[in-house]
């Protein structure tokens, strides 16, 4: 088998430790994983996290955090230790008041948590799934031929951002004016996890008219019949979820369904451009189109981190976490510990990537993973059907997020099949 693509590995020394220990003894990293040297490289950051311990202490914001696979694993599905309903960002709800209503779906715990997830299941169910795979299919092959006569574009807006939006909008049922509040809406919402660092500033200066549109379209007058938004409205009238809680649940599914789908697809345009044997893989094999996809989640990991609070005091390799205490998981790292993986810094599109925590794990794993998935599916299949090459014509510039990690601008140019 011809050896998969290795990214460039890191060429700086690591980050120096912070003096001393944290006050639970564990080791301290001054770091910080909202910066900007952060988003442009956490690959160096992620090792000195794995290499210091299990659990390392972040001097820079006074948590605690887990970035080797088996802790960030454990964390994930232990949610009676570990819970959302405090905030999956910094703020602790706890002591603080949310910068909009929780959501029902992230910032919810068990038993209320298994409610309203159940109605979000059922609607964007495996069934549900298959009968949109063709309209997703035909949409994608529709994009693909016309980027194709175009040559050379952006493939975050252009291909990235343009096929889901193309098709997800349309599913939910929504209306088509205003639907460029949606992007800025997800992107607003994964920034507020961060701490009051300026991205987080900027994004809630300048939520209001994004919020305003998306609570808008969650109501159900404005939903049309026969897509995922009705159907969540419906399971009100059946008294599954309360009328107030709907509109709410229909908040959860535009940010689940769309931003980890865009970054997703986006984190494989970027992998097939970067590494084109792998690219030349998925062409002669079409059927990877679905592992390809999902080795990008991998490797690029579009979730970079999420925050849990403990309900006690905890022990995680020897280091004892008090109760109420804000963990850091680095997904990312996760998804690249060798004690995991295999050579965890190769683009493979042929590895098994069963257990990735690109989606999350456990209870909380993403609601929209099945509608990305199929989007990320079908769209790169269409690619390598119809084309031959995919090359980077420019500076990729990335995009900065409190917790996503995605790119901005990424110019490429196809060669046809």
């Amino acid at each position: 088998m011809t050896p998969s693509p290795r990214a460039p590995e890191p060429t700086s020394g690591l980050p120096p430790p912070a003096s001393g220990l944290s006050p639970s003894g564990a080791p301290a990293l001054d770091v910080d994983p909202f910066s900007t040297e952060f988003f442009e490289d956490p690959h160096r950051i992620h090792e000195a996290l794995r290499e210091a311990g299990p659990v390392v202490w972040l001097s820079r914001w006074s948590v605690h955090a887990v970035a080797r696979y088996a802790e960030v694993h454990a964390v994930l599905n232990d949610p009676a230790t570990f819970c959302s309903g405090r905030g999956v960002g910094l703020s602790d709800f706890a002591r603080e008041t949310p910068w909009r209503p929780k959501s029902l779906i992230l910032e919810a715990d068990p038993p209320e948590h298994g409610r309203t997830r159940a109605v979000l299941a059922r609607v964007l169910s495996p069934g549900v799934m298959k009968t949109l795979r063709e309209r997703f299919r035909v949409a994608a092959e529709a994009l693909t031929e016309d980027l194709l006569a175009r040559r050379s574009f952006d493939a975050v807006s252009d291909l990235a951002e343009a096929f889901p939006l193309s098709v997800f909008p349309d599913a939910v049922g929504l209306q088509r004016e205003g639907r460029e509040h949606l992007l800025p809406y997800a992107g607003l919402a994964f920034n507020a996890f961060g701490p009051p660092n300026e991205l987080r500033r900027r994004a809630l200066e300048t939520a209001a008219p994004h919020v305003d549109w998306v609570m808008a379209q969650c109501q159900r007058q404005n939903l049309a019949p026969g897509g995922f938004g009705a159907a969540i409205h419906e399971a009100a009238d059946r008294g599954e979820i309360t009328h107030d809680e709907a509109p709410l649940l229909v908040r959860s599914l535009l940010t689940a369904g769309l931003d980890t789908t865009v970054n997703g697809i986006g984190a494989a345009i970027y992998c097939l451009a970067r590494f084109p044997e792998a690219f030349a893989r998925l062409r002669g094999k079409p059927a990877l189109a679905r592992a390809a996809f999902e080795e990008a989640v991998r490797f690029e990991s579009p979730v970079q981190t999420f925050f849990r609070t403990t309900t006690r005091d905890v022990e995680i390799g020897g280091v004892t976490i008090p109760d109420g205490a804000k963990v850091l998981m680095f997904l990312g790292a996760a998804n690249r510990d060798p004690r995991r993986w295999q050579d965890p810094a190769r683009y493979d599109p042929e590895r098994q990537t069963v257990g990735h925590v690109g989606f999350g794990s456990g209870i909380h794993m993403c609601v929209g993973q099945l509608l990305a998935r199929l989007e990320g599916e079908v769209m790169l299949g269409a690619l390598a059907a119809r084309v031959g090459a995919i090359a980077i014509t420019g500076p990729v510039v990335r995009r900065y997020n409190n917790t996503l990690r995605g790119l901005e601008r990424l110019p490429v140019t196809l060669t046809p099949a």
